[in-house]
């Protein structure tokens, strides 16, 4: 028996034994405290969250506060959210008093005023025009960012990006109808196609959800259709969901160059990719467009794909260039604000439950690797490597950053 013990204790002294490690111990589930600022972006009439959206949150036990009039540019009233269970406040130094914000445009320098250290923002980034002052006063702050169009899902899929391009390309429609008609001086022709008449042409740059979309849209009104994109499995995909009848190509100067040529409407959606925009249309190619012809840049957001684009507003949504009406508001969404909060809502409550779950901000980016993709600043540190190049700072990866902290 002597002997039998002693060879334990000389196997427990080997590598051979097993070894005591710390073990992740997470937290229990904990309540949130939510403020929803009211957006002072230009004509940004979204909110993130719907009145029901609310009710099922404080149901779950969590606080959200209000500012008042934040849900009025979609049609959502003070007392709806009210009565959902929010605090409504009546001013901006209030909400900004939550650990959680949750807003549509990323903040500006004087809400990041108001931010206190260490609190957690969910918003938009917006590559194309985000100021380099403003994001090193999060990273001063500490503060934990995510972008919402970072967003993954499971699958790898970017939910947000998805929904607001779908609602992008259903407005985008009735815009390109709007500005091609005499009413707005442009070509008096009408997006479709009738009997004995030339059906009208639009090309759309980039194969994405927007592409599919506008193309469902223009087609069953009799649209010619024709789609460029580099990355041939995206341009199999949309004829396999749309049918021969559309022309697709990738992209090349010349045959592009010569499509415009004949183009009535051009709709840039081509995504920027690894933080770097993408002119794929030149200024020569846009000088030699047909006159009264309507370009719009929905990526003008992260800087646009189209040389001649420049951001415009709802108030003053177009300009022309080479006699060319170019269309560039960031926000198109927006002219449809109250489906547009719906389908963010639907998004972020789930997230917003699943954080909870996890117990902590920590927890969840450890456990749940599509939001992980969210993340840019975690407790003020860079982790996003788009956003560093842009901007030509450092950033770490952010497992080890969670790694060194156990």
């Amino acid at each position: 028996m002597s002997e039998r013990r002693s060879s334990m204790a000389a196997l427990a002294k080997t590598a051979m034994a097993t070894q005591e490690k710390l073990a992740r111990v997470k937290e229990s589930s904990k309540s949130l405290f939510i403020g929803l600022p009211k957006e002072i972006a230009l004509q940004e009439k979204r909110i993130c969250l719907t009145p029901d959206a609310v009710r099922i949150l404080v149901a779950n036990g969590h606080e959200v506060w209000v500012e008042t009039k934040a849900g009025a540019g979609s049609k959502y009233s003070d007392q709806s959210y009210s009565e959902a269970g929010a605090k409504i406040v009546y001013t901006s130094q209030e909400v900004y008093k939550a650990d959680l914000i949750i807003k549509i445009e990323p903040p500006t320098a004087g809400e990041i005023e108001l931010m206190k250290p260490g609190q957690m923002l969910l918003s938009a980034v917006q590559l194309g025009h985000l100021e380099k002052s403003c994001l090193e006063a999060l990273m001063r702050k500490k503060i934990t960012a995510l972008a919402y169009e970072f967003i993954e899902d499971k699958k790898g899929g970017m939910p947000v990006i998805r929904a607001l391009s779908e609602i992008a390309a259903i407005a985008v429609v009735s815009v390109a109808a709007q500005y091609l008609s005499t009413a707005e001086s442009g070509k008096g022709i009408i997006l479709g196609g009738i009997s004995g008449v030339a059906p009208t042409k639009i090309v759309v740059i980039g194969a994405g959800t927007v592409a599919e979309h506008v193309a469902r849209a223009a087609m069953s009104l009799g649209c010619e259709i024709q789609i460029f994109d580099n990355h041939l499995y995206k341009l199999r995909r949309i004829r396999q969901i749309l049918g021969s009848q559309v022309y697709t190509s990738t992209i090349d100067n010349i045959t592009l160059g010569e499509t415009l040529k004949t183009a009535d409407v051009v709709i840039g959606s081509l995504r920027v990719e690894k933080g770097r925009p993408r002119h794929v249309v030149s200024e020569e190619m846009v000088q030699a467009m047909k006159p009264d012809s309507l370009i719009i840049d929905l990526t003008i957001d992260q800087g646009g794909c189209i040389a001649t684009s420049e951001i415009t507003t709802h108030l003053k949504p177009v300009f022309r260039k080479y006699d060319v009406i170019h269309y560039c508001v960031p926000n198109i969404a927006s002219r449809v604000s109250r489906t547009a909060t719906n389908a963010l809502s639907n998004i972020f409550t789930p997230i917003i439950l699943r954080l909870a779950d996890e117990g902590s901000v920590d927890e969840m980016i450890a456990n749940v690797r599509w939001f992980t993709k969210g993340v840019y600043l975690y407790k003020g540190v860079l982790t996003n490597e788009a956003v560093a190049r842009t901007f030509q700072l450092k950033y770490k990866n952010i497992e080890l950053l969670l790694a060194a902290r156990l």
